[in-house]
Protein backbone atom coordinates (compact mmCIF):
# COMPACT_ATOMS: atom_id res chain seq x y z
CA UNK A 1 0.00 0.00 0.00
CA UNK A 2 1.64 3.46 -1.11
CA UNK A 3 -0.19 5.29 1.40
CA UNK A 4 0.13 3.64 4.68
CA UNK A 5 -0.78 6.01 7.61
CA UNK A 6 -2.96 8.83 7.80
CA UNK A 7 -0.42 11.43 7.31
CA UNK A 8 0.82 10.08 4.24
CA UNK A 9 -3.17 10.22 3.12
CA UNK A 10 -3.36 13.92 3.99
CA UNK A 11 -0.29 14.31 2.13
CA UNK A 12 -1.81 13.31 -0.74
CA UNK A 13 -4.65 14.99 -0.72
CA UNK A 14 -2.60 18.20 -0.82
CA UNK A 15 -1.43 17.14 -4.07
CA UNK A 16 -4.05 17.44 -6.13
CA UNK A 17 -6.48 20.53 -6.72
CA UNK A 18 -10.41 19.48 -7.09
CA UNK A 19 -12.70 22.17 -8.01
CA UNK A 20 -14.34 22.59 -4.28
CA UNK A 21 -17.09 25.11 -2.91
CA UNK A 22 -18.55 26.05 0.16
CA UNK A 23 -20.61 29.21 0.59
CA UNK A 24 -20.01 30.40 -2.06
CA UNK A 25 -16.07 30.64 -2.08
CA UNK A 26 -13.26 28.05 -3.18
CA UNK A 27 -11.60 25.53 -1.00
CA UNK A 28 -7.60 25.73 -1.60
CA UNK A 29 -7.09 22.91 0.45
CA UNK A 30 -10.05 20.58 2.48
CA UNK A 31 -6.58 19.25 4.73
CA UNK A 32 -6.64 22.98 6.43
CA UNK A 33 -9.91 24.44 6.18
CA UNK A 34 -12.38 24.42 9.39
CA UNK A 35 -15.09 23.02 7.30
CA UNK A 36 -13.38 20.20 5.90
CA UNK A 37 -10.30 19.64 8.09
CA UNK A 38 -12.36 17.59 10.67
CA UNK A 39 -14.13 15.20 7.90
CA UNK A 40 -10.20 14.31 6.46
CA UNK A 41 -8.97 13.67 9.80
CA UNK A 42 -12.15 11.08 10.19
CA UNK A 43 -10.54 9.38 7.19
CA UNK A 44 -7.53 9.45 8.31
CA UNK A 45 -8.30 7.23 10.88
CA UNK A 46 -8.98 4.67 8.33
CA UNK A 47 -5.36 4.32 7.53
CA UNK A 48 -4.20 4.80 11.07
CA UNK A 49 -6.66 1.54 12.18
CA UNK A 50 -4.54 -0.15 9.72
CA UNK A 51 -1.00 0.55 11.03
CA UNK A 52 -2.41 -0.51 14.94
CA UNK A 53 -1.64 -4.00 15.95
CA UNK A 54 -4.40 -4.67 18.10
CA UNK A 55 -6.75 -3.64 14.86
CA UNK A 56 -4.76 -4.73 11.79
CA UNK A 57 -6.39 -8.05 11.19
CA UNK A 58 -9.64 -5.91 11.08
CA UNK A 59 -8.23 -3.10 8.50
CA UNK A 60 -6.27 -4.94 6.14
CA UNK A 61 -6.80 -8.20 3.74
CA UNK A 62 -5.06 -10.11 1.29
CA UNK A 63 -6.36 -9.15 -2.27
CA UNK A 64 -7.81 -11.78 -4.25
CA UNK A 65 -6.02 -9.69 -7.45
CA UNK A 66 -2.64 -9.46 -6.84
CA UNK A 67 -1.95 -11.27 -2.91
CA UNK A 68 -0.52 -8.15 -1.74
CA UNK A 69 -1.81 -6.98 1.90
CA UNK A 70 -4.20 -4.38 1.01
CA UNK A 71 -6.79 -1.35 3.41
CA UNK A 72 -10.04 -3.67 3.84
CA UNK A 73 -11.73 -1.20 2.38
CA UNK A 74 -10.28 -1.62 -0.89
CA UNK A 75 -10.97 -5.03 -1.04
CA UNK A 76 -13.41 -7.25 -2.31
CA UNK A 77 -15.31 -10.08 -0.17
CA UNK A 78 -13.90 -13.35 -0.60
CA UNK A 79 -16.03 -15.39 2.21
CA UNK A 80 -18.45 -14.86 5.16
CA UNK A 81 -15.32 -14.06 7.09
CA UNK A 82 -14.51 -11.31 5.17
CA UNK A 83 -17.57 -9.60 5.93
CA UNK A 84 -17.90 -10.12 9.88
CA UNK A 85 -14.50 -8.20 9.75
CA UNK A 86 -15.65 -5.62 8.04
CA UNK A 87 -18.90 -5.02 10.52
CA UNK A 88 -16.38 -5.32 13.57
CA UNK A 89 -13.63 -2.82 12.11
CA UNK A 90 -16.61 -0.04 11.27
CA UNK A 91 -17.91 -0.65 15.30
CA UNK A 92 -13.94 0.21 16.14
CA UNK A 93 -13.87 2.87 14.10
CA UNK A 94 -17.27 4.32 14.81
CA UNK A 95 -15.73 4.20 18.37
CA UNK A 96 -12.33 6.19 17.50
CA UNK A 97 -13.94 8.88 15.67
CA UNK A 98 -17.98 9.12 16.94
CA UNK A 99 -18.65 10.60 13.24
CA UNK A 100 -18.74 9.13 10.13
CA UNK A 101 -15.33 8.13 8.24
CA UNK A 102 -16.38 8.42 4.83
CA UNK A 103 -14.52 5.66 3.16
CA UNK A 104 -17.81 2.82 3.20
CA UNK A 105 -19.68 3.89 0.42
CA UNK A 106 -16.77 3.25 -2.18
CA UNK A 107 -16.17 0.03 -0.41
CA UNK A 108 -19.88 -1.08 -1.03
CA UNK A 109 -19.61 0.77 -4.76
CA UNK A 110 -16.60 -1.65 -5.08
CA UNK A 111 -17.71 -4.93 -4.21
CA UNK A 112 -21.40 -4.19 -5.75
CA UNK A 113 -19.45 -3.52 -8.99
CA UNK A 114 -17.17 -5.97 -9.36
CA UNK A 115 -19.96 -8.97 -8.87
CA UNK A 116 -22.61 -7.79 -11.40
CA UNK A 117 -20.28 -6.32 -14.03
CA UNK A 118 -18.60 -10.00 -13.84
CA UNK A 119 -22.22 -11.12 -15.02
CA UNK A 120 -22.74 -8.33 -17.87
CA UNK A 121 -19.73 -9.97 -19.11
CA UNK A 122 -20.95 -13.71 -18.75
CA UNK A 123 -24.29 -12.58 -21.05
CA UNK A 124 -22.79 -10.03 -23.34
CA UNK A 125 -18.84 -11.13 -23.65
CA UNK A 126 -18.10 -7.44 -22.62
CA UNK A 127 -14.30 -6.74 -21.15
CA UNK A 128 -15.84 -5.01 -18.23
CA UNK A 129 -14.51 -7.01 -15.48
CA UNK A 130 -10.50 -7.38 -16.51
CA UNK A 131 -11.04 -3.37 -16.92
CA UNK A 132 -12.17 -2.92 -13.46
CA UNK A 133 -9.78 -5.38 -12.15
CA UNK A 134 -7.25 -3.28 -13.53
CA UNK A 135 -8.60 -0.20 -11.98
CA UNK A 136 -9.53 -1.70 -8.59
CA UNK A 137 -5.80 -2.99 -8.44
CA UNK A 138 -4.18 0.58 -8.76
CA UNK A 139 -6.65 1.91 -6.33
CA UNK A 140 -5.89 -1.18 -3.97
CA UNK A 141 -1.94 -0.55 -4.67
CA UNK A 142 -2.08 2.98 -3.90
CA UNK A 143 -4.70 2.66 -0.93
CA UNK A 144 -6.51 5.56 -2.46
CA UNK A 145 -9.94 6.19 -0.85
CA UNK A 146 -12.93 5.80 -3.01
CA UNK A 147 -16.10 7.99 -3.17
CA UNK A 148 -19.27 5.76 -4.30
CA UNK A 149 -21.64 8.10 -6.29
CA UNK A 150 -25.16 6.61 -6.70
CA UNK A 151 -27.66 9.32 -5.69
CA UNK A 152 -28.94 11.40 -8.62
CA UNK A 153 -31.01 14.60 -8.45
CA UNK A 154 -33.99 12.60 -9.92
CA UNK A 155 -36.04 16.13 -10.65
CA UNK A 156 -39.70 14.85 -10.99
CA UNK A 157 -39.86 11.30 -8.91
CA UNK A 158 -43.17 10.63 -11.01
CA UNK A 159 -40.92 9.98 -14.40
CA UNK A 160 -38.55 7.94 -15.74
CA UNK A 161 -34.89 9.24 -15.95
CA UNK A 162 -35.90 9.24 -20.06
CA UNK A 163 -38.70 11.07 -19.45
CA UNK A 164 -37.23 13.87 -17.31
CA UNK A 165 -37.59 18.09 -18.92
CA UNK A 166 -34.00 18.26 -18.05
CA UNK A 167 -31.98 15.24 -18.88
CA UNK A 168 -29.13 16.45 -16.76
CA UNK A 169 -31.21 15.60 -13.29
CA UNK A 170 -29.64 12.40 -14.04
CA UNK A 171 -26.11 11.51 -14.62
CA UNK A 172 -25.81 10.29 -18.81
CA UNK A 173 -23.53 9.67 -21.79
CA UNK A 174 -24.06 12.93 -24.22
CA UNK A 175 -21.70 11.60 -26.57
CA UNK A 176 -19.58 8.14 -27.15
CA UNK A 177 -16.53 7.88 -28.62
CA UNK A 178 -14.18 5.40 -29.99
CA UNK A 179 -11.86 5.96 -26.84
CA UNK A 180 -14.37 6.59 -24.50
CA UNK A 181 -17.28 8.46 -22.92
CA UNK A 182 -18.86 11.64 -22.23
CA UNK A 183 -21.04 11.85 -18.88
CA UNK A 184 -23.28 14.80 -17.87
CA UNK A 185 -25.46 15.56 -14.59
CA UNK A 186 -24.71 15.40 -11.06
CA UNK A 187 -24.97 13.34 -7.67
CA UNK A 188 -26.08 14.37 -4.12
CA UNK A 189 -24.86 13.95 -0.73
CA UNK A 190 -21.87 12.72 -1.75
CA UNK A 191 -20.31 11.37 1.83
CA UNK A 192 -16.38 12.14 1.89
CA UNK A 193 -16.32 13.63 -2.00
CA UNK A 194 -14.13 16.64 -1.18
CA UNK A 195 -11.22 14.48 0.59
CA UNK A 196 -11.41 10.66 -1.89
CA UNK A 197 -8.81 10.63 -4.55
CA UNK A 198 -11.32 8.67 -7.16
CA UNK A 199 -15.28 8.78 -7.94
CA UNK A 200 -16.93 5.23 -8.71
CA UNK A 201 -20.31 6.55 -10.35
CA UNK A 202 -23.12 4.26 -10.17
CA UNK A 203 -26.94 3.98 -11.92
CA UNK A 204 -29.19 5.17 -8.83
CA UNK A 205 -32.32 3.05 -9.73
CA UNK A 206 -33.34 0.30 -12.08
CA UNK A 207 -33.76 1.22 -15.96
CA UNK A 208 -35.94 0.09 -18.64
CA UNK A 209 -34.37 -0.02 -22.50
CA UNK A 210 -35.29 3.95 -22.67
CA UNK A 211 -32.34 5.04 -19.99
CA UNK A 212 -29.69 3.12 -22.07
CA UNK A 213 -27.90 6.98 -21.76
CA UNK A 214 -28.12 6.59 -18.28
CA UNK A 215 -26.71 3.44 -17.39
CA UNK A 216 -23.23 4.22 -16.51
CA UNK A 217 -20.81 3.04 -14.57
CA UNK A 218 -17.21 4.08 -14.75
CA UNK A 219 -14.69 5.87 -12.28
CA UNK A 220 -13.33 9.69 -12.27
CA UNK A 221 -10.51 11.75 -10.80
CA UNK A 222 -11.77 13.91 -8.34
CA UNK A 223 -9.65 16.48 -9.28
CA UNK A 224 -11.02 16.24 -13.42
CA UNK A 225 -10.96 20.03 -14.31
CA UNK A 226 -14.34 19.15 -15.79
CA UNK A 227 -15.60 18.14 -12.18
CA UNK A 228 -17.36 20.62 -9.70
CA UNK A 229 -18.15 19.69 -5.90
CA UNK A 230 -20.53 22.31 -3.62
CA UNK A 231 -19.94 21.62 0.17
CA UNK A 232 -22.69 21.29 2.07
CA UNK A 233 -23.08 22.98 5.72
CA UNK A 234 -23.62 21.04 8.63
CA UNK A 235 -24.78 21.86 11.68
CA UNK A 236 -23.07 24.30 13.97
CA UNK A 237 -20.63 24.74 10.92
CA UNK A 238 -19.58 27.94 12.00
CA UNK A 239 -18.28 26.79 15.39
CA UNK A 240 -15.40 25.50 13.58
CA UNK A 241 -13.02 27.84 14.79
CA UNK A 242 -10.42 27.21 16.72
CA UNK A 243 -11.25 29.17 19.47
CA UNK A 244 -14.42 27.85 19.92
CA UNK A 245 -12.75 24.13 19.66
CA UNK A 246 -15.08 23.65 23.31
CA UNK A 247 -18.30 24.52 21.38
CA UNK A 248 -18.11 21.96 18.64
CA UNK A 249 -18.16 19.42 20.92
CA UNK A 250 -16.15 17.00 18.97
CA UNK A 251 -13.26 19.16 18.08
CA UNK A 252 -11.01 16.69 15.99
CA UNK A 253 -13.57 14.59 13.80
CA UNK A 254 -16.79 16.09 11.57
CA UNK A 255 -20.21 16.17 12.52
CA UNK A 256 -21.27 13.15 9.98
CA UNK A 257 -19.27 12.61 6.92
CA UNK A 258 -18.89 15.65 4.93
CA UNK A 259 -21.54 15.83 2.07
CA UNK A 260 -21.19 17.44 -1.35
CA UNK A 261 -22.68 17.93 -4.56
CA UNK A 262 -20.33 16.79 -7.17
CA UNK A 263 -21.29 17.97 -10.34
CA UNK A 264 -19.93 16.55 -13.89
CA UNK A 265 -20.29 18.92 -16.93
CA UNK A 266 -19.08 16.81 -20.21
CA UNK A 267 -16.47 14.89 -18.60
CA UNK A 268 -14.79 12.42 -20.61
CA UNK A 269 -14.29 8.94 -19.22
CA UNK A 270 -11.31 6.67 -21.28
CA UNK A 271 -13.25 3.63 -22.08
CA UNK A 272 -10.97 1.53 -19.54
CA UNK A 273 -12.63 3.49 -16.83
CA UNK A 274 -16.02 2.68 -17.83
CA UNK A 275 -17.48 -0.31 -16.57
CA UNK A 276 -21.25 -0.73 -17.57
CA UNK A 277 -22.51 1.43 -20.28
CA UNK A 278 -26.20 0.40 -21.67
CA UNK A 279 -26.61 -2.40 -19.85
CA UNK A 280 -30.33 -1.23 -18.41
CA UNK A 281 -31.32 -4.91 -17.52
CA UNK A 282 -28.29 -4.82 -14.88
CA UNK A 283 -28.97 -1.94 -13.31
CA UNK A 284 -31.17 -3.22 -10.73
CA UNK A 285 -29.16 -5.52 -9.51
CA UNK A 286 -26.29 -3.26 -9.01
CA UNK A 287 -28.25 -0.78 -6.59
CA UNK A 288 -30.21 -3.75 -4.90
CA UNK A 289 -26.21 -5.35 -4.29
CA UNK A 290 -24.93 -2.25 -3.22
CA UNK A 291 -27.82 -1.13 -0.94
CA UNK A 292 -27.84 -4.02 0.77
CA UNK A 293 -23.99 -4.03 1.49
CA UNK A 294 -24.78 -0.35 2.99
CA UNK A 295 -26.97 -0.80 5.06
CA UNK A 296 -25.66 -3.76 6.63
CA UNK A 297 -22.72 -1.42 7.61
CA UNK A 298 -25.01 1.33 9.23
CA UNK A 299 -25.70 -1.56 12.50
CA UNK A 300 -21.61 -1.37 12.86
CA UNK A 301 -20.58 2.14 12.55
CA UNK A 302 -23.68 3.40 13.96
CA UNK A 303 -22.97 0.92 17.23
CA UNK A 304 -19.61 2.60 17.72
CA UNK A 305 -21.29 6.03 18.18
CA UNK A 306 -23.67 4.78 20.41
CA UNK A 307 -21.14 3.21 22.18
CA UNK A 308 -19.54 6.41 22.68
CA UNK A 309 -22.70 8.36 23.20
CA UNK A 310 -23.67 5.88 25.76
CA UNK A 311 -20.65 6.43 27.88
CA UNK A 312 -20.67 10.31 27.95
CA UNK A 313 -23.79 10.28 29.37
CA UNK A 314 -22.87 7.69 31.57
CA UNK A 315 -20.18 10.22 32.63
CA UNK A 316 -22.30 13.58 32.90
CA UNK A 317 -24.49 11.54 34.89
CA UNK A 318 -21.24 10.80 37.07
CA UNK A 319 -20.38 14.67 36.56
CA UNK A 320 -23.83 15.73 38.08
CA UNK A 321 -24.36 12.81 40.85
CA UNK A 322 -26.87 11.01 39.35
CA UNK A 323 -24.88 7.82 38.46
CA UNK A 324 -26.75 5.89 40.64
CA UNK A 325 -30.34 6.78 40.12
CA UNK A 326 -32.58 3.44 39.63
CA UNK A 327 -34.12 5.82 36.85
CA UNK A 328 -30.54 6.70 35.09
CA UNK A 329 -29.42 2.97 35.27
CA UNK A 330 -32.60 1.81 33.36
CA UNK A 331 -31.94 3.98 30.79
CA UNK A 332 -28.89 3.58 30.24
CA UNK A 333 -29.00 -0.07 30.01
CA UNK A 334 -31.58 0.66 27.62
CA UNK A 335 -29.41 2.07 25.69
CA UNK A 336 -26.85 -0.66 25.32
CA UNK A 337 -29.44 -3.01 25.21
CA UNK A 338 -30.42 -1.30 21.31
CA UNK A 339 -26.94 -0.80 20.79
CA UNK A 340 -26.61 -4.45 21.06
CA UNK A 341 -29.82 -5.51 19.16
CA UNK A 342 -28.54 -3.50 16.28
CA UNK A 343 -25.48 -5.00 16.04
CA UNK A 344 -26.61 -8.35 16.20
CA UNK A 345 -28.55 -7.16 12.98
CA UNK A 346 -25.08 -6.51 11.48
CA UNK A 347 -23.59 -9.81 12.15
CA UNK A 348 -26.23 -11.53 11.41
CA UNK A 349 -26.25 -10.40 7.53
CA UNK A 350 -22.99 -11.05 7.11
CA UNK A 351 -23.00 -14.28 9.02
CA UNK A 352 -26.16 -15.34 6.32
CA UNK A 353 -23.56 -14.01 3.10
CA UNK A 354 -23.64 -15.93 0.02
CA UNK A 355 -21.35 -16.10 -2.75
CA UNK A 356 -22.02 -14.15 -6.04
CA UNK A 357 -21.23 -15.93 -9.52
CA UNK A 358 -18.20 -13.27 -9.62
CA UNK A 359 -17.14 -15.27 -6.30
CA UNK A 360 -17.40 -12.04 -4.42
CA UNK A 361 -19.35 -12.32 -1.28
CA UNK A 362 -23.13 -10.69 -0.35
CA UNK A 363 -24.72 -10.31 2.99
CA UNK A 364 -28.04 -11.48 3.65
CA UNK A 365 -30.72 -8.97 1.66
CA UNK A 366 -33.55 -9.34 3.92
CA UNK A 367 -31.59 -8.98 6.85
CA UNK A 368 -29.76 -6.11 5.45
CA UNK A 369 -32.91 -3.92 5.22
CA UNK A 370 -33.43 -4.64 8.56
CA UNK A 371 -30.69 -3.62 10.14
CA UNK A 372 -31.08 -0.54 8.32
CA UNK A 373 -34.93 -0.25 9.52
CA UNK A 374 -33.43 -0.18 13.03
CA UNK A 375 -31.00 2.32 12.65
CA UNK A 376 -34.11 4.58 11.74
CA UNK A 377 -35.57 3.66 15.06
CA UNK A 378 -32.70 2.84 17.72
CA UNK A 379 -29.98 5.18 16.79
CA UNK A 380 -32.95 7.82 16.91
CA UNK A 381 -34.45 6.16 20.75
CA UNK A 382 -30.40 6.30 22.28
CA UNK A 383 -30.49 10.02 21.49
CA UNK A 384 -33.77 10.33 22.83
CA UNK A 385 -32.15 8.94 26.19
CA UNK A 386 -29.24 10.40 26.23
CA UNK A 387 -31.01 14.15 25.74
CA UNK A 388 -33.17 12.67 28.41
CA UNK A 389 -30.27 11.93 30.68
CA UNK A 390 -28.16 15.33 29.72
CA UNK A 391 -30.97 17.43 30.91
CA UNK A 392 -31.70 21.01 29.63
CA UNK A 393 -28.23 22.02 29.69
CA UNK A 394 -27.58 21.05 26.24
CA UNK A 395 -29.76 23.45 24.96
CA UNK A 396 -28.46 26.00 27.45
CA UNK A 397 -24.37 25.97 27.83
CA UNK A 398 -22.48 29.27 27.65
CA UNK A 399 -20.23 29.56 25.04
CA UNK A 400 -16.65 28.83 25.18
CA UNK A 401 -16.29 32.88 24.94
CA UNK A 402 -18.39 33.13 28.18
CA UNK A 403 -16.19 30.55 30.33
CA UNK A 404 -12.77 31.78 29.19
CA UNK A 405 -14.27 35.23 29.66
CA UNK A 406 -12.29 37.72 32.61
CA UNK A 407 -15.28 38.85 33.13
CA UNK A 408 -17.70 36.25 33.56
CA UNK A 409 -15.74 32.97 33.27
CA UNK A 410 -15.14 32.15 36.98
CA UNK A 411 -19.36 32.30 36.89
CA UNK A 412 -19.80 29.95 34.92
CA UNK A 413 -17.28 27.81 36.38
CA UNK A 414 -18.99 28.66 39.63
CA UNK A 415 -22.44 27.69 38.20
CA UNK A 416 -22.05 25.05 36.03
CA UNK A 417 -20.05 22.77 38.50
CA UNK A 418 -20.89 19.43 39.60
CA UNK A 419 -19.05 16.65 41.68
CA UNK A 420 -16.60 17.86 43.71
CA UNK A 421 -13.17 17.77 41.84
CA UNK A 422 -14.32 17.20 38.44
CA UNK A 423 -13.43 20.75 36.47
CA UNK A 424 -16.37 22.70 35.01
CA UNK A 425 -15.02 22.33 31.86
CA UNK A 426 -15.49 18.83 31.78
CA UNK A 427 -19.07 19.13 32.72
CA UNK A 428 -19.35 21.60 29.42
CA UNK A 429 -17.07 19.35 27.30
CA UNK A 430 -18.97 16.12 27.72
CA UNK A 431 -22.26 18.25 27.38
CA UNK A 432 -21.36 19.66 23.89
CA UNK A 433 -20.37 16.02 22.43
CA UNK A 434 -23.90 14.77 23.66
CA UNK A 435 -24.92 17.62 21.54
CA UNK A 436 -23.02 17.00 18.74
CA UNK A 437 -24.12 13.31 18.46
CA UNK A 438 -28.03 14.19 19.13
CA UNK A 439 -28.63 17.18 16.89
CA UNK A 440 -28.25 18.70 13.68
CA UNK A 441 -27.39 16.23 10.78
CA UNK A 442 -26.34 13.44 12.82
CA UNK A 443 -29.78 11.89 12.92
CA UNK A 444 -30.92 12.76 9.72
CA UNK A 445 -28.10 11.24 8.14
CA UNK A 446 -29.18 7.96 10.07
CA UNK A 447 -32.32 8.12 8.85
CA UNK A 448 -31.76 8.78 5.27
CA UNK A 449 -28.07 7.00 4.76
CA UNK A 450 -28.26 4.41 2.57
CA UNK A 451 -32.03 4.85 1.58
CA UNK A 452 -34.74 6.50 3.54
CA UNK A 453 -37.16 4.01 5.73
CA UNK A 454 -39.43 3.38 2.82
CA UNK A 455 -37.07 2.01 0.73
CA UNK A 456 -36.18 -0.95 3.82
CA UNK A 457 -39.73 -1.39 4.20
CA UNK A 458 -40.15 -2.35 0.52
CA UNK A 459 -37.50 -4.67 0.32
CA UNK A 460 -38.34 -6.62 3.76
CA UNK A 461 -42.02 -6.77 2.48
CA UNK A 462 -40.45 -7.86 -1.38
CA UNK A 463 -38.54 -10.44 0.47
CA UNK A 464 -40.89 -11.40 2.90
CA UNK A 465 -41.40 -14.49 1.04
CA UNK A 466 -45.04 -14.67 1.93
CA UNK A 467 -45.99 -17.40 -0.58
CA UNK A 468 -43.66 -20.06 1.93
CA UNK A 469 -45.40 -18.35 4.78
CA UNK A 470 -49.13 -18.78 3.49
CA UNK A 471 -48.10 -22.27 2.81
CA UNK A 472 -46.23 -23.23 6.15
CA UNK A 473 -49.67 -21.89 7.54
CA UNK A 474 -51.92 -23.91 5.55
CA UNK A 475 -49.97 -26.66 6.04
CA UNK A 476 -50.49 -26.15 10.09
CA UNK A 477 -54.37 -25.88 9.68
CA UNK A 478 -54.67 -28.55 7.85
CA UNK A 479 -55.59 -26.32 4.06
CA UNK A 480 -54.51 -27.83 1.07
CA UNK A 481 -51.89 -26.04 -0.50
CA UNK A 482 -52.73 -25.21 -4.15
CA UNK A 483 -50.28 -25.50 -6.64
CA UNK A 484 -50.52 -22.04 -8.30
CA UNK A 485 -47.94 -19.38 -7.01
CA UNK A 486 -49.19 -16.77 -4.44
CA UNK A 487 -48.77 -13.30 -5.97
CA UNK A 488 -47.63 -10.16 -3.84
CA UNK A 489 -49.88 -7.52 -3.92
CA UNK A 490 -48.31 -4.19 -5.57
Amino acid sequence: MKLKHGAEYIESLRKIHPVIYYKGKKIKDVTRHPATAPHVRAAAMTYALANDKEHRDLATATSHLTGRTISRFTHVHQNIEDLIKKIKMLRVLGQKTGTCFQRCVGLDGINATYSVVYEIDEKFGTDYLERFKKWLTYIQDENLMVVGAMTDPKGDRSKSPADQADPDQYVHVVERRDDGVVIRGAKLHMTGGVNSHEILLMPTTAMDERSKDYAITCAVPVDDPNVTMIFGRQASDDRRDKKERIDVGKPAYGAVGGEAVIVFEDVFVPAERVFMDGETEFTGSLVYRFAAHHRANYGACKTGLMDVLTGAVSYLAQIQGTAKASHVRDKVTEMIHLCETLYCSSIACSAEGWATPSGAYMVDTMLANVCKQNVTRFHFEVARLAVDLAGGLLATLPSQYDLESEDVGHLVKKYFSGAEGIPTEHRIKISRLIEAMTGGTALVESMHGAGSPQAQRVMIFREGDLAKKIKLAKALSGIPVKEKPFRTPN
